[in-house]
């Protein structure tokens, strides 16, 4: 006999998968929910991922590679990631990802709105088929906003000074950004 096919969201701790996980949760009552953690991430970030668990009545499993960033910074020469090289990624969030997943079938839900032109995860595993349920319904920013404020949960608390999940030191981050880190968490 054949294992049922699994439901697999990740969450970043950014207010689109965090929409999703709560827009997904009556539809899909057998959905497992996951965080791929850097171990760099903000203390707000956590924070809001228990609110968010607690809202969902189930646990967000959390991965991680198990040698840290520190780990592969060194592996990769102590250069930084960059847009160019984004091995961050690939090592922190893919990988712990595909090695929970295993050979299982699995649908990944992937948090991407239908007001936003980017694919995000897609995987080279067979058995991982993604599926962008924002896009397939025309959920857009506002509505994503609606979500978290009818769910109580709002947006993440660095959503004042931030605008994206991740890890602190994030290349992606704008320059106020930078200086809103500065402001917040200057160690």
């Amino acid at each position: 006999m054949s294992k049922p096919v699994r439901h697999i969201l990740s969450l970043s701790g950014g207010k689109d998968s965090t929409a999703l996980a709560i827009y997904m949760r009556d539809r899909q009552p057998d959905m497992e929910y996951a965080f791929c953690d850097t171990k760099k991430e903000l203390d707000e970030t956590y924070e809001y991922l228990s609110k968010v668990e607690a809202y969902l009545g189930k646990p967000i499993v959390r991965l991680s590679d198990d040698r840290g960033f520190d780990h592969w910074l060194h592996v990769y020469g102590d250069y930084l990631p960059s847009p160019q090289m984004r091995w961050c990624t690939r090592q922190l969030k893919i990988r712990p990802f595909e090695k929970y997943v295993g050979d299982d079938k699995v649908i990944s839900y992937v948090g991407i709105r239908a007001d936003e032109n980017r694919a995000g995860y897609i995987s080279t595993k067979p058995n991982i088929t993604p599926r962008y349920p924002f896009k397939e319904d025309g959920i857009r920013k506002d509505d994503v906003i609606r979500i978290l404020e009818n769910a109580g949960l709002g947006l993440p608390d660095y959503y004042s000074w931030r605008t994206r999940s991740g890890c602190y030191f994030c290349f992606f981050q704008r320059k106020s950004e930078w200086l809103g880190l500065k402001e917040h968490h200057p160690e």
